[in-house]
């Protein structure tokens, strides 16, 4: 009976049909409250819920009935009627169905016509009856009292047709009653924030949380949204990023720390980017970025079997992706250069590479060494990349929270990790130096005078902490929107519950 409703709902889309719909179903609301009954009571008797009574009649033969009466509660999502007979589909929140009907013989007359002229597609229906198995064999409850839980005013999106894009995303609700796949991206993304956290906890992490609203932007290299505060009577900022507090707290002896919350960035929006995302960052004191990738690469690796039970994912078109294995390493200038088929070192004239961005039209609002030789390495080596890998050794101008590399003058110890084609996560050894990191932030403020919105600015407060003593340390951050990309193969405005849409 579930195939096929008898009575689609008029497409959303045509307003004069809703409107028509609307005005139907707000006099049927009327008559529910004056009859006493309600069309939104508080509470109704429920005994079970729809996936339990699947679960356990799992196996109950065609055309028998169990002996056992139980009271569910779902949505109307298809809906027959008959004279003596009518029939619905119950849906719970996780898509779970069950058939219900009601007959006169077992109803009477008074609600069986009540039945008939009271429920609609998208109504929420308390059922009480037997749980049997139909002629057809399907589970059913043969109903005995009803009554609707929740009276829908608007109807439900035809079920038979696919719902577009924008519509997902703007009626996310809607999206979660009709879709399958948008309930099980939701189940995944809480699948992986408990991996992530457990992942974390098995290693002796904290978990803490710190300011969304900042007096100073930093952390990051972005553009932030700026707001005002009546109370302290200030310009405040929207977080880009959290590391310079977590910093803070490394400095204050929580060694192992994380934090998984959101931040926000006044930048483009596409099918990598949006506003406001999720981030995890996370800092180990007297680990470097070597081990820092070795924790990233687990994290992701649990996440994965956390959803799929294997590192081998399948995305939302069929394809199969391999989590799986160590990744490799490579370094930034080395596959650069091969890849360009010349040789670019930290040492390579800034009018060189002017020129070879000019031949192949790549444009650089600043054009530094590291900003050319990024923008460079992005055009020849990135689309390359299959597998998940490392990407080693960035150069030091675009890295002003980074730690000169230990032996390669001119870089720093930063990593960068491509998945699926995009950035998923960077990882760095932190510049714990409180002196250095003054003269990186001065070039910063310089950059920033010059134009740059994304620079950063100097921080004395964390200056101050830095002066206090931060050990060696390994820190990462990792987009949890993105890495829901790389496990379901679906773009950000899917995995984001509510995505800010214009």
């Amino acid at each position: 009976m579930t195939d096929a409703p008898a009575a689609s709902a008029p497409d959303p889309d045509l307003e004069d049909d809703v409107f028509e719909q609307k005005a139907v179903r707000l006099e049927k609301r009327t008559r529910l409250i004056e009859s006493g009954e309600g069309a939104y009571p508080v509470g109704v008797p429920i005994t079970t819920t729809i996936p339990a009574v699947r679960e356990k009649y799992a196996d109950l033969e065609t055309d028998t009935a169990s002996g056992d009466v139980v009271g569910v509660a779902g949505r109307v999502v298809h809906f027959r009627i008959g004279g003596k007979l009518c029939f619905a589909a119950l849906q719970s929140g996780d898509g779970s169905r069950i058939q219900v009907m009601v007959s006169l013989a077992e109803v009477g007359e008074e609600s069986l016509a009540r039945w008939k002229a009271m429920v609609d597609l998208g109504d929420h229906v308390f059922v009480s009856g037997e749980v049997i198995s139909s002629r057809r064999g399907e589970l059913s409850v043969l109903v005995k009292e009803w009554r609707i839980a929740s009276k829908a005013i608007l109807p439900l999106p035809n079920l038979h047709t696919e719902l577009s894009e924008e519509t997902r995303v703007r009626s996310r609700y809607l999206d979660l009653i009709v879709r399958e796949q948008a309930r099980t991206t939701v189940r995944a993304r809480a699948d992986v924030m408990k991996s992530l956290r457990s992942t974390f906890d098995s290693h002796d992490f904290l978990e803490v949380e710190t300011p969304m609203l900042q007096t100073m932007h930093g952390g990051a290299s972005a553009r932030p949204f700026v707001t005002h505060s009546n109370a302290f009577d200030t310009e405040l900022y929207l977080r880009i990023a959290p590391e310079l507090y977590l910093k803070r707290a490394a400095v204050g002896g929580i060694e192992r720390v994380f934090e998984i919350n959101r931040n926000f960035r006044n930048e483009g929006a596409d099918s990598t980017h949006s506003p406001e995302f999720a981030m995890i960052e996370a800092y180990q004191a007297y680990g470097d970025y070597h081990q820092i990738a070795d924790l990233t690469q687990e994290l992701i690796q649990n996440a994965a079997m956390a959803v799929a039970g294997s590192h081998v994912v399948t995305w939302a078109d069929g394809t199969e992706y391999d989590l799986g294995g160590e990744w490799a390493r490579i370094s930034m200038y080395e596959s650069l250069s091969e890849a360009a088929g010349t040789r670019i070192t930290v040492d390579t004239p800034l009018g060189e590479l002017q020129a070879m961005a000019s031949d192949l039209g790549i444009t650089v609002a600043q054009e530094t060494h590291g900003k050319l030789v990024e923008e460079l390495w992005e055009h020849f080596v990135k689309g390359s990349l299959e597998r998940p890998t490392f990407v080693m050794d960035f150069p030091l101008d675009t890295s002003p929270l980074v730690r000169a590399h230990r032996s390669k003058p001119g870089v720093v110890e930063k990593w960068d990790l491509y998945v699926r084609g995009f950035e998923l996560a960077t990882g760095y050894s932190e510049l714990v130096d409180p002196v250095v990191q003054r003269e990186r932030f001065v070039e910063q403020a310089k950059l920033a005078a010059r134009g740059d919105v994304e620079a950063m600015r100097l921080d004395e407060d964390f200056l101050k902490a830095l002066e206090h003593g931060m050990p060696p340390t390994g820190g990462m951050g990792m987009g949890v929107d993105r890495l829901l990309m790389a496990i379901t193969g679906l773009g950000i405005r899917e995995t984001i519950l509510f995505p800010l849409v214009k």
